[in-house]
């Protein structure tokens, strides 16, 4: 039987898809360009800023760049952005779907904040647009003339957003949130100041004017910034994988060593495709920020169980937990699940809850009923390999449980 439940786990699958084979478009090429730019050999005669020779795939290629425009308007113009504009828009989409419309699960946590989950959409997406604003504020203040001074400001408005938004949602939102925080400032830069600016320099030239190099100097400043933020919002758009990263006490903490260990990689590559040296002492500051990553996931994950068991049950929660068969399903996850999906995991060589997925009390259970549904009743999913033996009555009796409640 279809059912939305199954139709909505693949639209999120699909939409995941999607946002990952754009974003790949998007990086590869914004690394592809930084490299380049680097790279190019400065010592050649006429007007061009540099040239470069390439081999790939079988053939040459020789590429220049001008400083600002060559003498007039080529014939065919490739333009990059769709790249990122639909890294954007796909990332905007599975955001919605996964922590607006899956907000009791996985967006607000009751305990850090009373909110009700519209309260917690409209911060979710408010704080997007104001993280831009305050941002291209800097930018276009003084501190333009001064990009150290300018990425150290942009580090501690990131630090202090993991932090805010650590007081409000849970920790895999926290994360999430943060890397599409710091995704709409990059797509931004792209949308209001590179593609204006470019087209500003466009015009100039089908006109017969001189281009201004200040929009190209402008266009720069942004892209090196996008440069120097891509990897850390790639290590935050996977560590809802990870609980190790997001259901710690200092997440917002290592989120921000993350940034930082963004700048350590990326001067490392940039310096090297400059031709600059070789600073291996990035990789030794990179190994250092990681290990105190892996010392600040250590701290406590989650409250004692006796403190969960005495929480009361939302309406969401609630709604499973008296959904008929509940009992039955509830003696299945326990027998089957909780040994691994526990606050202190009991089975081999597991030392936390994998994905950080609780299944002890009934509010745990209630919580994941989706998940449960999907991923051990009408799938096989879980337990792996079915370690635990799950039978087939016990998958049914957990998807009439599910179905009972009406999703």
């Amino acid at each position: 039987m279809f059912e939305f439940a199954v139709f909505w786990d693949w639209l999120a699958f699909g939409v995941r898809w999607l946002h990952v084979v754009t974003a790949i478009a998007w990086i590869g090429s914004s690394f592809y360009f930084i490299a380049l730019d680097l790279g190019l050999n400065r010592d050649i005669p006429g007007p061009a800023d540099g040239e470069e020779w390439q081999v790939h795939g079988g053939g040459f290629y020789h590429i220049q760049k001008y400083l600002v425009a060559p003498e007039r308007m080529p014939d065919h113009l490739t333009w990059f952005k769709w790249e990122s504009y639909s890294t954007w828009l796909s990332g905007a989409a599975l955001l919605m779907i996964v922590y607006w419309v899956g907000g009791e699960l996985y967006l607000i946590d009751a305990q850090k904040a009373d909110l009700a989950l519209w309260q917690g959409i409209l911060i979710s997406a408010a704080s997007l647009t104001v993280g831009w604003l305050i941002y291209d504020f800097l930018c276009k203040s003084g501190l333009g003339e001064r990009p150290t001074l300018l990425m150290l400001l942009l580090f501690v408005l990131l630090v202090a957003m993991g932090w805010g938004y650590n007081q409000i949602f849970t920790g895999r939102a926290m994360m999430l949130h943060l890397g599409a925080f710091t995704a709409t400032i990059m797509t931004a830069n792209v949308f209001f100041i590179i593609m204006p600016n470019q087209r500003i320099v466009v015009d100039d030239l089908k006109n017969g004017r001189t281009p201004n190099p200040k929009y190209g100097k402008i266009a720069k400043l942004r892209s090196t910034h996008n440069n120097y933020l891509t990897l850390p919002v790639v290590f935050l758009m996977l560590s809802n994988h990870y609980p190790l990263a997001f259901a710690t006490k200092y997440n917002w903490i290592i989120a921000a060593l993350v940034f930082l260990m963004g700048v350590t990689i990326r001067h490392y590559f940039n310096t090297r495709h400059a031709r600059a040296g070789n600073p291996t002492w990035a990789w030794a500051v990179t190994a250092l920020l990681f290990i105190a990553i892996m010392w600040l996931s250590t701290a406590p994950m989650h409250d004692p169980l006796e403190e969960a068991e005495a929480q009361p049950l939302t309406p969401y929660e609630q709604r499973f937990a008296e959904a008929p068969g509940f009992d039955d399903a509830h003696d299945v996850v326990l027998g089957r699940c909780s040994m691994c999906h526990a606050r202190e995991p009991v089975w081999d060589g597991i030392l936390w809850a994998p994905k950080g997925v609780l299944l002890e009390t009934e509010a745990d259970i209630a919580r994941n009923a989706r998940q449960i549904y999907l991923q051990a009743g009408i799938s096989h999913a879980m337990p792996p390999a079915n370690v635990t033996y799950m039978e087939p009555e016990d998958r049914a009796a957990i998807v009439r449980w599910f179905r009972n409640a009406g999703s």
